[in-house]
């Protein structure tokens, strides 16, 4: 079936009302619940044949996290759907304000091939909570996830509501061309602009789930211990494909030395004298991919790893010193398990330097100095700063996750996800018709500006 028909079905399914019934929404995440159960043995399967990544660690990165969307979900959908009364401005005594929340129609979820199942699935959680049709694109590029994701979701859900389509660029282009109401998209910010393209042409509104070079920041009042097992442990999960791991390394320069040795005992201590022999340790997902990841090894002196073999996809955890902004390394998103190090003297300094650079999608702060963590906060922009921790930012439902910038625009995760999939319909109700004063004729514009103020100004009160 063409492109076309398949957003055709779903136009027709959504005009019939049943993906906005409270009951359906409910029933429709519930089975997606049981399937996410159903293949979780599946889905780690695939991820080990594309990704070569530990089971646990797919659990943990992925199924874990799904999971918690769907319940929180299904927790809440109720709540969220039910509209809010507005409050009303004195002069409009006589009227009533509510806010509806309506779903877009059909949603459009375009995801990338690092994290194959939650990338799809997560979006998918809000698009069925707001009461959407979604049409699922995977990436071609993890072959074996993608194939189970379209296996998974025609197991689950009728085509008209929930469909996968799998393939490349024969597959997107028409998908560009197709107008859908929503457009989910996450991937590289090259990508993004071609997806943002594509939409402007429709007035489409999209978010966008790029990445980009992710700053993490050790200042001389942290904790070494601690940042170094949770720095080793955010930037190498997944052999370092993850877009909010820490791309760059910034240490105040009184404690480099001392952090840098702790980084290396960390990468021993999770992965082994050889980590290409260890079971909690990935693999990079194409020789494509490998062979950029390796050129920018040049770009410094190693002081740890730096071991690669293409056959098997490999490149150890390295990290990497005598790094200058002008380095091939710092020129682009490394999304390999790659670490440059760059010091810095006063945090004057290390702010200067990430706010002379793109908004980065994640910023992290190790510090035990409040007044610190405070100016990160209040000096630097980006998608989220997470302080004394790395990654887990994304775990939980009650923050919204997204970039801003080259990073992306939108955000999600539990409500957040219901908003992005909401268009809110404002219902203004007159119950009492007292228009007739600002109808001809007209009465003296002096006299009635003042009333008129005051009467706007009435019970106006922050949200």
């Amino acid at each position: 079936m063409d492109i076309g028909s398949i957003v055709d079905r779903q136009r027709e399914f959504f005009a019939s009302g049943a993906s906005q019934d409270y009951s359906f929404r409910i029933e429709q995440l519930q089975k997606l619940k049981f399937m996410l159960k159903k293949y979780q043995g599946d889905m780690i399967q695939a991820a080990s044949e594309d990704l070569g990544k530990p089971r646990f660690e797919t659990f943990i990165s992925e199924i874990a996290l799904m999971f918690g969307e769907v319940d929180y979900a299904l927790s809440n959908l109720r709540c969220w759907m039910t509209p809010e009364k507005a409050k009303m401005p004195f002069a409009f005594i006589a009227t009533q304000g509510s806010i509806y929340p309506e779903p877009y129609g059909v949603s459009l979820v375009v995801s990338p091939w690092n994290y194959p199942f939650m990338l799809v699935f997560s979006p998918l959680v809000g698009s069925i909570a707001a009461g959407n049709c979604t049409i699922l694109k995977p990436s071609e590029v993890s072959v074996n996830s993608s194939h189970l994701v379209a296996r998974m979701v025609a197991d689950t859900f009728d085509p008209r509501y929930v469909t996968a389509i799998e393939g490349g660029m024969e597959v997107n282009r028409p998908l560009m061309a197709e107008k859908s109401d929503y457009i989910f998209f996450t991937g590289s910010s090259a990508v993004g602009k071609a997806w943002m393209e594509a939409a402007a042409k429709h007035l489409t509104p999209v978010t966008l789930e790029l990445g980009g070079k992710s700053p993490c920041i050790v200042d001389n009042e942290a904790r070494i211990e601690v940042a170094a097992e949770r720095i080793v442990w955010g930037k190498f999960l997944n052999a370092g494909q993850t877009c909010i791991a820490p791309d760059y390394l910034l240490v105040q320069e009184d404690i480099k030395s001392e952090l840098l040795k702790r980084i290396t005992h960390y990468i021993g201590s999770f992965y082994g004298k050889n980590p290409a022999t260890s079971r909690n340790y990935g693999r990079i997902i194409n020789g494509s991919h490998f062979d950029r990841i390796s050129r920018l090894l040049d770009s410094g002196r190693v002081l740890a790893g730096g071991d690669m073999n293409r056959d098997d996809l490999y490149i150890g955890p390295t990290v990497i010193d005598d790094i200058s902004w002008d380095s091939a390394i710092m020129q682009e998103e490394i999304f390999g398990p790659l670490l440059p190090v760059i010091s810095y003297g006063a945090l004057d300094e290390a702010i200067s330097m990430v706010n002379a650079r793109p908004r980065p999608l994640a910023l992290y702060f190790f510090s035990t100095n409040t007044a610190a963590q405070d100016r990160i906060v209040r000096e630097t922009s980006s998608g989220g700063v997470t302080i004394n921790s790395t990654l887990l930012q994304y775990s939980t439902q009650t923050l919204p996750y997204g970039g801003l910038g080259n990073s992306g625009m939108g955000a999600y995760h539990g409500k957040g996800s219901f908003d992005t999939f909401t268009h809110y319909k404002s219902v203004f109700n007159q119950r009492i018709p007292v228009d007739f004063i600002i109808r001809p004729p007209y009465p003296n514009l002096r006299i009635f500006n003042r009333v008129l103020q005051r009467l706007l100004l009435v019970g106006r009160k922050c949200r």
